[in-house]
């Protein structure tokens, strides 16, 4: 298991409450309203409706991670990267793109979203069943459904899923992104208010993307390294081939 990807996935997930706050602020509280009287009016109640919504938020998160890291295996397997980390590469290059996204500097990863939406158009609908909430049970399966939301921070630590190329580090990737989002999305839950002030602030902004394109430009670093070490068969000591024979 590489525990680089997964603390890069992680602190993501934390620093990417900046973006959160504005993709799904809304979200969370049209989840909230959408519960029933009783829930909202009791705390413990809204407290287990929030776990719950984000439970199955990251469930979701976990199974497209799953799934990519598998997708990742597969080129492998057939040989379509030609034994070159492109996988690694491309995934130091989202990071650094999501840095950018992050700190509201350059708008670089809408397409993903607008790619996602057309998907997002199908599977929105089967939310709705599950509105109003009545009880944690019916929130789990919203958020199921809220985890396939278009987001692009969600699709670039996706990317880290797919170099993996293993499902289960893939699996884990995205988990461990999800954990880094938690606590943000329970606060926006709970208690919006204050938390969203200072997430807006630009300076945070700013610090978070930064962060994150200093962690893409670190893995960009690291890839030639780990590629030469990896690929320079040892140097065959002369008249060894002898032996074989």
């Amino acid at each position: 298991m590489n525990l680089e990807s997964l603390g890069a996935a992680s602190l993501v997930g934390l620093l990417g409450g900046t973006h959160c706050i504005g993709m799904c602020g809304g979200i969370v509280g049209a989840l909230t309203s959408g519960l029933s009287d009783d829930m909202r009016n009791s705390r413990a109640r809204l407290v287990a409706a929030q776990l719950a919504y984000n439970t199955g938020r990251i469930i979701s998160y976990a199974a497209a991670g799953v799934l990519a890291g598998l997708l990742g295996r597969q080129a492998t397997t057939m040989g379509l990267t030609g034994g070159f980390p492109i996988g690694g590469i491309i995934a130091a290059v989202i990071m650094i793109l999501l840095g950018f996204y992050l700190g509201g500097w350059w708008q670089a990863l809408q397409w993903l979203e607008r790619l996602g939406a057309h998907v997002w158009r199908h599977i929105e609908p089967f939310g709705r069943r599950f509105i109003p909430v009545r009880h944690a049970g019916q929130a789990l399966l919203l958020g199921l459904v809220w985890g396939w939301l278009p987001c692009g921070m969600v699709y670039s630590v996706l990317v880290l899923a797919l170099a993996s190329g293993s499902g289960t580090e893939g699996g884990a990737i995205m988990l461990a992104f999800g954990a880094g989002t938690l606590p943000t999305m329970l606060a926006m839950g709970i208690a919006f208010g204050s938390l969203g002030r200072w997430v807006r602030n630009k300076r945070v902004r700013e610090a978070a993307g930064i962060l994150v394109i200093l962690m893409g430009g670190a893995m960009l670093l690291a890839i030639p390294g780990k590629h030469g070490h990896h690929s320079q068969p040892p140097a065959a000591q002369p008249g060894q081939h002898e032996h074989h024979h």
